[in-house]
C-alpha cells in the first residue's frame, strides 16, 4: 500500500515538522497551545514537541484569543532590531493570536490565520512580539483587513492580558506593551523571523 505526500510515519514537530503556511508572510498556519477557556499557562516542549504544562496563571485574566506561535519561526537578531529598546529576540518562534467567531475549545490544533498586525511587547530586554490574525474564511472578521479595523475593546483586552499575564504579586513586572502596529509591519516581523529560523535551524 503506498501513501499519499506528505505521509508522516511519527508525529512531526509542530514548531520544526509544520509548513509556515499556505501564503507566508499573509497567510500562515498557527499552532495553538492555548485557548480562551484556558486558566492554564501551556507550551510545547521544544525538545518533544508535546504541550507541556509551564504555569497556572496567578492572575484573573483569561486569553480573549486562541495563542500559539508560527511554525518554523524564530525571533533572533532580526525580530529584536525590529523593536527599539529589545537587544534580540526572545529565541523561541513567533507568537500569534487569532480570533474566531466560533469557540474553538481545542488546543494542539493547527489553522489558516489571515495576519492583519500585531503587537509589539518587550519582556525585559527581550522582543516579544504578538502577530494578530484571524481566522481564513470566518466571515464574521472578513471585513478586517488591518489592526485598525478590529473593535477598541477587543485590542484593549488583548493589551491588558499580555501586560498581566506574567505578573507575580509583590514583583516588578518585565512586560511593557509598547504598542500595536499594522498589517504591514507584522509582515516585516514574520519575514524577519522566518530568516531568523533558516539562520538558526537552516532552511
Amino acid at each position: 500500500m503506498s501513501f499519499p505526500p506528505p505521509f508522516y510515519r511519527w508525529r512531526p514537530h509542530p514548531w520544526h515538522g509544520l509548513e509556515i503556511g499556505p501564503n507566508p508572510p499573509q497567510v500562515v498556519h498557527a499552532y495553538i497551545e492555548i485557548t480562551p477557556f484556558d486558566l492554564m499557562k501551556y507550551e510545547v516542549d521544544k525538545i518533544t514537541g508535546y504541550l507541556r504544562v509551564d504555569r497556572p496563571q496567578r492572575t484573573s485574566s483569561q486569553p480573549p484569543s486562541l495563542y500559539g506561535f508560527i511554525p518554523r519561526t524564530y525571533c533572533g537578531r532580526r525580530v529584536g532590531d525590529l523593536t527599539p529598546d529589545a537587544r534580540y529576540g526572545d529565541g523561541d518562534p513567533l507568537d500569534i493570536c487569532v480570533f474566531s467567531e466560533r469557540p474553538i475549545a481545542k488546543s494542539e490544533v493547527i489553522l489558516n490565520a489571515r495576519v492583519i498586525g500585531g503587537l509589539q511587547l518587550i519582556d525585559g530586554d527581550e522582543a516579544d512580539d504578538k502577530i494578530v490574525a484571524v481566522v481564513q474564511n470566518d466571515s464574521f472578521w472578513s471585513k478586517v483587513e488591518d489592526i485598525g479595523d478590529m473593535p477598541e475593546t477587543v485590542m484593549e483586552r488583548l493589551s491588558h492580558y499580555f501586560a498581566t499575564y506574567k505578573l507575580v504579586p509583590g514583583q516588578e513586572n518585565r512586560i511593557i506593551v509598547k504598542a500595536t502596529f499594522d498589517r504591514a509591519h507584522a509582515i516585516r516581523v514574520i519575514e524577519a523571523a522566518i530568516q531568523d529560523y533558516e539562520e538558526e535551524y537552516g532552511s
